[in-house]
């Protein structure tokens, strides 16, 4: 029997059971524990559906898309600066994680390309160009993206109170234009995958169906439960990257990935607290854009709390950005500075 069959009925009964007891982003959050805790403590050989996370990314970007209109639109540009800054500011945490594993005597490859706050696959390609040890950023990458997930909403949401519902939630179920939507989302998306373009599968996705919803300007929605079915198929394919081995690797190296997060999450934090004095922008959805996490995770957090989902994308899409395109320019300057 393929490794793979039992994993969405594990994740589905972890997201089942998330939700019964309130936990935010239930069918991610619970679909990742239950396929990690059966794969590190029952030791069952779980693997990814094959596709499972694409397809789960695709019905995500495309519901995460659907919140932009021509307001919004113009309100992002309109604080285009703001949002270019709390990017910056985001993408400077890496600072801490590279201090820290630096003192703990790993290579300045690896402790750069692993304390750099997104894109993950391309961290790991860059870092393996640059000399890095791939393993040790892709667990790097890994733990920061296990730690936002587990812990962004459930703080966002103490913080805030109980999640309110969406209007947006209730906007129309057009099934031709939605199917329309959806299926130059999933052309783009295979383009941009040819040509090698990072995380293919969830920003093709956005950008169709954003420049769909500002055109139609329309409040349209995906039918009910879209939603927990992508974030049921991308928490059951992230829980199989871990087992015994991945946590007992390194156990110092582990901690330190995680104590450079937090004090990431704290200093994105304080940054967004202080832009916020600068403009207008709503300080919890600037906050939550500013986490060093993955872009759909946080965009469906804001989601659930009523947040606006496209400043938290945007402040998140161009977070990647200036990580894709600065992280190795920066690594070589500071080699070169340093006479490495």
């Amino acid at each position: 029997m393929p490794n793979w069959l039992l994993t969405p009925l594990v994740g589905a009964t972890g997201g089942w059971l998330a939700g019964l007891i309130g936990w935010p982003l239930p069918w991610m959050v619970g679909s990742l524990l239950a396929v990690i805790l059966l794969r590190c403590l029952g030791n069952l050989d779980l693997r990814e559906v094959p596709g499972a996370r694409k397809c789960g990314q695709w019905l995500v970007g495309t519901g995460i898309g659907l919140h932009f209109s021509p307001a919004v639109l113009e309100q992002i540009v309109e604080h285009g600066g703001l949002l270019t800054a709390g990017a910056l500011l985001t993408s400077l945490t890496c600072l801490i994680g590279i201090g820290l594993l630096r003192r703990a005597g790993h290579d300045r490859a690896t402790a750069f390309f692993a304390s750099m706050p997104g894109g993950a696959s391309e961290m790991v390609n860059l870092g393996q160009r640059n000399g890095a040890v791939a393993s040790q950023v892709a667990a790097g990458q890994s733990l920061r993206l296990l730690l936002v997930v587990l812990s962004v909403p459930a703080l966002f949401q103490w913080w805030l109170g109980a999640p309110i519902p969406l209007e947006h939630a209730g906007g129309e179920v057009d099934i031709p234009a939605l199917a329309v939507l959806l299926g130059g989302g999933a052309l783009l998306a295979l383009g941009w995958q040819r040509l090698r373009q990072p995380n293919p599968w969830l920003l093709g996705p956005i950008l169709f169906s954003a420049v769909g919803a500002v055109l139609l300007a329309r409040n349209l929605s995906l039918p009910a439960g879209t939603s927990q079915v992508g974030q049921w198929l991308i928490g059951s394919a992230l829980g199989c990257h871990f087992n015994r081995e991945f946590f007992r690797r390194a156990p110092r190296f582990v901690a330190l990935v995680l104590l450079a997060t937090l004090l990431g999450m704290l200093a994105a934090a304080l940054g967004a607290e202080a832009l916020s004095w600068l403009g207008a922008l709503d300080e919890h959805a600037l906050m939550l854009g500013m986490m060093p996490g993955g872009i759909a995770e946080l965009s469906l957090t804001a989601e659930a709390l009523a947040l606006s989902v496209p400043l938290v994308t945007g402040l998140q899409v161009l977070r990647l950005v200036c990580v894709l395109f600065l992280a190795e320019p920066l690594f070589r300057l500071w080699l070169r500075r340093s006479g490495g």
